[in-house]
Order: C-alpha cells, then sequence, then structure tokens
C-alpha cells in the first residue's frame, strides 16, 4: 500500500460525504491508504482550549465530534475502522488545518460546498480556499444539486443538445493544457489518473486566435489523433499550431504512459468554457491552479481553474506545482 495516502475532507454533510465516496475508490484504485479529515468546529474548539487552560479533570477529556460516529458507522458499523483507513480531527481553520495534514499527500478529496453557506451556492468559501493554498492536489466533487444540473448555463454551451462535444469526453480525463507554460506536475496527474482508471486521456488546449463566426456557434471542437496532423489538412493555422505544440509536449508522457490513450482538442477562445462542458460526462477534469505567467507559489488562483471549479458539473483536479523546478 503506497505511503501517500488520499486524504478525504468530511464535515458531515451529505456533500463531503459523497466526495468521501469519490476518496474511497481513488485510494483502492492507487492502492494508497485513505485518511479521513475532520476539522472540528468552533465551539468544539473553544470547549478544548477552556478544559486545557482551566486544568479540569472533572470534566471529559474530549469533546465528541458527532462526525466521526457518523463516518464509523457507514463504514463498518463498529468501533475499528477497515483496514487503511484512519480518522483524523483537526483543529485551526479549515484552510490551514487542511494545508497542514495535506502535505505530502496524493490528493485531498473535499466537497464544492459545506454545511455553511446558500443552498444555491456553486462552490464553498472553505472548499475554494483550500485548492486555492493545499500543498498537493485538491479533487472538488460538486454537490447532488450542481450535478445533476442541465448544461445549459454552464460554460456559455446554450441549451440542449450535445454542447461542444461533450458526449466524446464520457468516462476520460480530461485536461486542461496550456502546451507551453503548464507544469510538468499537472500532466503527470492527469495521466496517473488515466492509467489507474484504465481509460484515456482527452487534451484541451485553446489558441488566440478564433475562426470565422460560423465556426464558433454551435460547432463541436474536433478530437484529433497525432497521425491527423498532416500538413495537407483543413484546421485553421492556428489550430494546427496548438495540436503540433500539445503533441511535441505529450510525447514524454505518451513513452511513460504507453497503454493510456491520448486525444488531442484545440479549441478557440474560451478553454474554460469548453472544459466546464466535457465535466458534464468526463470521470474527471484536471487543470493546473496557477496562471501560466503567475509565479508557481502564488496564493492566486487562474481564471481558468476559478472558472472551472465554479461551474463544473463532475469532478474537477486543481494540481499545484509540485517541485521546484516545475
Amino acid at each position: 500500500m503506497s505511503n501517500t495516502p488520499v486524504i478525504a475532507a468530511v464535515d458531515g454533510s451529505e456533500h463531503s460525504l459523497k466526495a468521501l465516496e469519490w476518496a474511497r475508490a481513488a485510494a483502492v484504485r492507487h492502492g494508497a491508504a485513505l485518511l479521513i479529515a475532520h476539522v472540528l468546529p468552533d465551539h468544539a474548539q473553544l470547549y478544548a482550549g477552556r478544559r486545557a487552560s482551566l486544568h479540569d479533570p472533572a470534566q471529559p477529556g474530549q469533546f465528541a465530534d458527532p462526525v466521526e460516529e457518523r463516518i464509523r458507522a457507514l463504514l463498518g458499523g463498529g468501533p475499528e475502522l477497515p483496514d487503511g483507513i484512519r480518522y483524523e480531527s483537526l483543529e485551526g481553520s479549515v484552510p490551514e488545518a487542511l494545508r497542514v495534514v495535506g502535505s505530502g499527500a496524493r490528493m485531498l478529496v473535499m466537497g464544492s460546498r459545506g454545511r455553511g453557506g446558500f443552498a444555491t451556492l456553486l462552490l464553498g468559501s472553505n472548499s475554494r480556499a483550500v485548492a486555492t493554498t493545499a500543498p498537493c492536489p485538491v479533487v472538488v466533487v460538486p454537490h447532488a444539486e450542481r450535478s445533476a444540473a442541465g448544461g445549459g448555463e454552464a460554460g456559455g454551451a446554450g441549451g440542449g443538445g450535445d454542447p461542444y462535444g461533450a458526449a466524446a469526453s464520457a468516462g476520460r480525463v480530461v485536461l486542461g493544457l496550456h502546451a507551453a507554460e503548464t507544469p510538468d506536475d499537472v500532466l503527470a496527474f492527469a495521466f496517473t489518473e488515466a492509467a489507474a482508471r484504465g481509460t484515456a486521456v482527452q487534451v484541451v488546449s485553446a489558441y488566440a486566435v478564433p475562426p470565422a463566426p460560423t465556426m464558433v456557434i454551435d460547432s463541436p471542437f474536433a478530437v484529433i489523433p497525432p497521425e491527423g496532423l498532416a500538413d495537407e489538412g483543413d484546421g485553421v493555422p492556428a489550430e494546427r499550431e496548438m495540436l503540433r505544440a500539445q503533441t511535441e509536449r505529450l510525447a514524454p508522457y505518451r513513452e511513460r504512459f504507453p497503454d493510456v490513450p491520448v486525444e488531442q482538442a484545440a479549441v478557440p477562445g474560451d478553454a474554460a468554457g469548453r472544459l466546464v462542458d466535457t465535466s458534464h460526462t468526463a470521470a474527471l477534469v484536471v487543470v493546473g491552479r496557477h496562471h501560466p505567467r503567475r509565479r508557481p507559489r502564488s496564493l492566486l488562483m487562474g481564471s481558468v481553474a476559478n472558472a472551472v471549479l465554479q461551474h463544473a458539473r463532475g469532478p474537477v483536479a486543481v494540481v499545484p506545482a509540485l517541485t521546484d523546478d516545475a
């Protein structure tokens, strides 16, 4: 079993329990341990601090964690958790506590919205803060209402039909790639996930020069294999240059993961909207955390990662630059 755990952040809400299911399956796929982490609410932390300061032996030694009791009931019903799974109660603010525990983790999985916030909120403040600051990849699993909603409002795709070729992404790991500047860690995460799932990686990049309006409106993007990049093809020059840049950047990963099929797609202009569209059917959408022109260690999230987190209908992995040379 891998010594780099998958972490599931839970707060007892149905949203976090859905994320726990996703994390448990990921731990099985990767042969990794599963750590279930719950950041205690403020009143529990205040109680612990008060008891420690008063040194009152008459008070209970610990504040009962009802979330732990629920998790144990869900996973086995007994006092012992199944092998390879442990539970940990954390103190501090949610982003900071999860940032600390996430150091060295394979990934940290959480729901898109917890107990607090508005019912219509697409992304909770804690989910966004953790995705922005955690030292490991963060997978955000959307809540049921968001994942079940129709595609008409996502990414400006319009209602009905199969927007921008979303069906072509069914079951795949979709990678948002800036061919020149996305860190290697992001590509490695996407290919590792696809290999563990036994599925393909679909690579989506955007180019700046738009084609004619008739090509943009209600037209699916093309998924093109490398052998389809002959000079006499019909693609617009900017699209063909983007596909060639993709092919060059992906070459080491094709060699490293020879059993993972790769599909390439170049789209005009709006990378975030197209990635949101693919999220309806993709197994996972993978994006880098930072804007490619920002410092790798910046605490600001890039606009593409932020937009995909806000609107995706399926799980999204936000991957930071994990190495100094990434």
